[in-house]
C-alpha cells in the first residue's frame, strides 16, 4: 500500500512540475515587427498568418529566439482606425443616446464598417432588445464625428468592427421567459 502511495505522490508531483513548467514559445512577427504577445490582436484584422518551422535557415534568418519557429502575422492594416472623440466609440454613442434609468434595460448590437473617407456606416443589426434604442443609435452613430481611418502601406483603408450599447449603464439585462411545453 506504501508503495501504491509512493508512486501516485510521484506521478502526481511529475505531472505538478510538468504543467507549471512554460512552453516554448515561437518568436512573433506581426506586420514585420517582432512582439511578446498577440492575444490582443482582434482575430478579425488578421489577413493571414504563416508558421516558419524552427529549422536552420529560419534560425540564420532570424538568430537564436527562432529556435521554436516563427509565427509571421500580417495584418489588415499597419495602424487600426482612431476615433477622434475623447473616448471610445462605445462609450461616445452612449452618452450621445438619451435613455432614461426609468426605462428598461435594453441592448443593441451593430457590425459597422469604417471607409477610407473615415465615415461610418452600419452593415448589419446584430441584436436589438428594444426598437426605440435602436432608432437612437442608428442617429447617433451617423451623427458621430469621422474616424481616422486604418492605413496600410501609408494609404487609408476599409476597416470593420462591433458596437455593443447597452442602456441604462450598469444594469443588466433580464433573462428571457421561456415557456417549455411537454
Amino acid at each position: 500500500m506504501k508503495r501504491y502511495a509512493l508512486l501516485l505522490y510521484i506521478l502526481f508531483l511529475a505531472a505538478a512540475v510538468r504543467a507549471a513548467t512554460p512552453r516554448p514559445q515561437p518568436l512573433y512577427i506581426v506586420n514585420g515587427k517582432e512582439t511578446s504577445e498577440i492575444r490582443s490582436i482582434p482575430p478579425e484584422d488578421i489577413e493571414n498568418v504563416e508558421m516558419l518551422p524552427a529549422d536552420e535557415e529560419t534560425i540564420a534568418r532570424y538568430g537564436q529566439r527562432a529556435a521554436h519557429g516563427v509565427m509571421l502575422i500580417t495584418l489588415r492594416y499597419d495602424r487600426p482606425a482612431s476615433f477622434p472623440a475623447d473616448s471610445a466609440f462605445g462609450s461616445y454613442i452612449a452618452r450621445q443616446v438619451r435613455w432614461d434609468e426609468s426605462e428598461p434595460t435594453a441592448r443593441v448590437v451593430l457590425r459597422y464598417k469604417i471607409t477610407p473617407d473615415g465615415e461610418t456606416v452600419v452593415q448589419q443589426e446584430l441584436e436589438s432588445t428594444d426598437n426605440r434604442l435602436k432608432r437612437r443609435v442608428l442617429k447617433a452613430v451617423a451623427e458621430a464625428p469621422r474616424w481616422h481611418p486604418a492605413q496600410k502601406n501609408g494609404a487609408p483603408v476599409e476597416s470593420e468592427d462591433v458596437l455593443s450599447i447597452q442602456l441604462p449603464e450598469g444594469r443588466r439585462m433580464p433573462r428571457q421567459a421561456e415557456l417549455v411545453i411537454r
